[in-house]
């Protein structure tokens, strides 16, 4: 089994030659990582829902040189994942990364959460990688090579201190699909991997959270969501080619009991 043919690579963890699309891209770890993998050669598709966000994290892509498409989609809706995935194909011509970053939380506790709101979750976290998922393996079957990445949490290893119940659930079922689709889609040259962040700086937290979240982190210190966009360089590239099925923990070092 061969590689899709690509431009003669100048340096490790490039991505010259390849288009990356990226969900959860107007902001936070998303945004990091659509602009980390522009900045390593990828042409990057930009998806999420709030298309003026999307447009100006293009501009200031395509301002510095690098190749960006805004496709604004909901990744819990078939049509518009399917709709970006052929605009995409349309003018890029391939797809050869996928990140599936976009997530949401939820809010309620069991015993006051609506049956929407858990669907809604659900629907976002792990239905969204499961249809991004089924609409670009076509493209990468066709090519021999491909590179999906899932970007989890530790709450779907812990069951999570900050996280909520359907986002823990939904996070923890995304390591299951991982698993899952490495297997499957092995023959096609194709990698599945997770990436399972730790508590990640979103400028959301309490002086007083803050702290007691810090104390847990052996690195005593929140991540950023660069680190996990370098993460998802590493698995999207050609170093990383012998690695399916797998979970990097990006966490600061916090053990997972």
């Amino acid at each position: 089994m061969s590689p899709s043919p690509t431009p003669e690579r100048s340096a490790p963890f490039r991505l010259d030659g390849r288009v990356a699309m990226v969900t959860g891209a107007s902001r936070g770890i998303g945004e990091a990582t659509a602009r980390v993998l522009a900045a390593a050669g990828a042409r990057t598709v930009l998806v999420a829902r709030q298309a003026d966000r999307l447009e100006e994290i293009a501009r200031q892509l395509q301002e510095a040189g690098h190749h960006a498409l805004a496709c604004p989609a909901n990744v819990s809706l078939k049509a518009e994942v399917h709709a970006a995935v052929a605009h995409t194909l349309d003018q890029l011509g391939r797809i050869d990364v996928l990140v599936n970053n976009a997530g949401i939380r939820g809010k309620s506790p069991l015993d006051e959460m609506p049956e929407q709101e858990w669907n809604e979750v659900l629907g976002v976290n792990l239905t969204g990688p499961f249809l991004c998922a089924q609409a670009v393996v076509p493209s990468m079957k066709r090519q021999r090579w491909g590179r999906i990445i899932n970007v989890s949490s530790i709450s779907g290893q812990t069951g999570g201190v900050a996280g909520t119940l359907p986002y823990s659930a939904s996070k923890g079922g995304l390591f299951a699909l991982t698993k899952t689709l490495s297997r499957d889609l092995a023959p096609f040259g194709i990698t599945v991997n997770a990436i399972a962040p730790g508590q990640i700086e979103t400028g959301t937290l309490s002086t007083e959270r803050r702290e007691s979240v810090v104390k847990l982190i052996p690195l005593g210190k929140l991540g950023q969501p660069v680190d996990i966009a370098y993460a998802a360089l590493f698995l999207a590239s050609e170093e990383a080619g012998y690695i399916t099925g797998a979970t990097l923990d990006v966490n600061g070092g916090i053990l997972k009991r």
